[in-house]
Formats: structure tokens, sequence, C-alpha cells
């Protein structure tokens, strides 16, 4: 009975409720966290087509889903976006200052949306993430593939996806979905919507030049080299997926990878 008694000491109360408090405080937060998917690919992959797929057939299932995109997401970062690839005083910008502003751009969204979200249980779905920067300012830039995981490293910390879906065309596929993708934005326009004096009002939210668009082939062959590397180092992670087949070939091969995972967020 002693040692029995001892346990409800004051000093054995406070322990045994902090156990408690601490069992359950753990419990919950298993229960609220979400699931964080990226999307990266060449231009021209695909991945918005799939991003919207996923989140319809998530959202009907009952997910609170939040959908995202690099560089942007939050307001800082999407000022960061304009000025990254669409400002006409971006011309002269360093490749060093390109990583910098990605990684501020992202930093920004991690703290201020992504952690948060998935915090509420969410499912998040970005287009691009850091592998993006690894790719196209590691090795089509190249730059030094050390300072750009020690910048990715702190812009992002411990925020890493679940699962990355890694849509793969070839250059002659990804130039030719990017050049059919600027002639709709250029022509596909009513006249009705021509401005005054018949200039053309561009019915899109970004404005038609993108500065990354505007690298030479060597370039896109060697981000495509850098998307192959990261999925060869992280397997388990990275999933790259052949993106010529049709959309819902595409569609059906994320599903089926996606919906192990579901449960967590739940």
């Amino acid at each position: 009975m002693g040692n029995i008694g001892l346990c409800f000491t004051s000093v054995g109360r406070r322990h045994f409720a902090c156990s408690v408090f601490v069992y359950f405080a753990c419990f919950a937060v298993s229960r609220m966290k979400g699931i964080f998917l990226t999307f990266e690919g060449t231009e021209g992959s695909g991945k918005s087509t799939q991003i919207s797929l996923l989140t319809k057939r998530l959202e009907l299932l009952g997910h609170t889903v939040l959908t995202l995109r690099e560089p942007g997401g939050t307001p800082i970062g999407e000022e960061i976006r304009y000025t990254l690839k669409h400002s006409h005083q971006n011309h002269a910008m360093t490749n060093e200052a390109e990583l910098l502003l990605m990684n501020a751009s992202r930093a920004q969204l991690v703290r201020e949306t992504i952690r948060p979200a998935l915090a509420e249980g969410k499912v998040v779905l970005c287009d691009r993430f850091y592998d993006s920067t690894t790719a196209y300012q590691g090795y089509g830039r190249q730059l030094d593939l050390k300072t750009v995981r020690a910048v990715i490293d702190f812009a992002v910390g411990d925020t890493r996806p679940d699962l990355t879906f890694l849509l793969m065309i070839s250059i002659e596929v990804s130039e030719s979905r990017r050049l059919s993708r600027q002639e709709a934005l250029l022509f596909d326009v009513s006249p009705a919507d021509k401005g005054p004096g018949g200039h053309t009002k561009l019915p899109f939210s970004d404005p038609l030049r993108d500065r990354m668009e505007e690298a030479d082939r060597s370039f896109f062959e060697r981000v495509a080299q850098g998307f192959e590397a990261i999925a060869a180092a992280e397997p388990q992670r990275v999933r790259a997926i052949d993106a010529t087949r049709t959309v819902e070939a595409i569609s059906a091969e994320i599903w089926k990878q996606v919906e192990p995972l579901l449960p967590a967020a739940r």
C-alpha cells in the first residue's frame, strides 16, 4: 500500500498528468499531420494537368487540398516570381541571385503556408519544389551543387515532400509543347478580347514572357540530366513517370501511389 500511495503524492500526480498530456498531445499531432506531394519535370511535362486531376479526386473523397506553385504561393513569393520570370528588368540577373531569390520565395512559402497546412491535416500539392532548384540552378545554371543544397536546406529546414512525382518527357516533346503553349497564348484570343487600338489583352494571369524558358537547348538538356540524377539518388521519394502517355494513364499511376498515403490525412 505504501508503494501504491507513493504514486499519488503530489510529485507522482504531476508526473502522471504530464505523461498523459504528452501522450495525447503526440497522438493529436500524429492525427493532424497532412501529406505533402510535389510535382516536378521539365517545361511542358503536364504537371498542372495532373495536379488539377488529383485535387478533384482528393476533394471528392473529403480531403482538404491546398495547391501551390513555385516560385510563388504567397504575396511575397508572387512578387519574387514576377521578378524572376516576367520582369523586363531581369535580363542582367546573375545565376547566384536567381538561386537566392528562388529560395527566398521558398522559405516564405514553407513557413507561411506549407507548415501550417500540414499541421491542420491538409493535403498539400506543390507545382515544383526544391528538386527544381537542384535541376535548374544546380545542373542547368551549373552552380556548385553543395552550395545549392546548403541554400535549399536553409530555406526548407525539415519540411520535405512525402512523395515527389517526376513527369518525364524528352527534350523534343518538351520543346514542342512549350512552343504550342506560347502560340496558343498569342493567337487563341477572340476579337472581343482586343484592347484599344487592336492590341490583344492576354487572357492569363502571368505575362507572356518567361525568362526561364528563354534558355537554349543545352540548358534544358542539363536540367533533364539533373532530374534523372535526383530520381536515381532518391527512388523511395521520387517516382519517375513516363509523361508521354495519355493523361488518364498518368493520372491512374499517380493515384495508385497516392492512395496508400491517404489514411494519415484523415
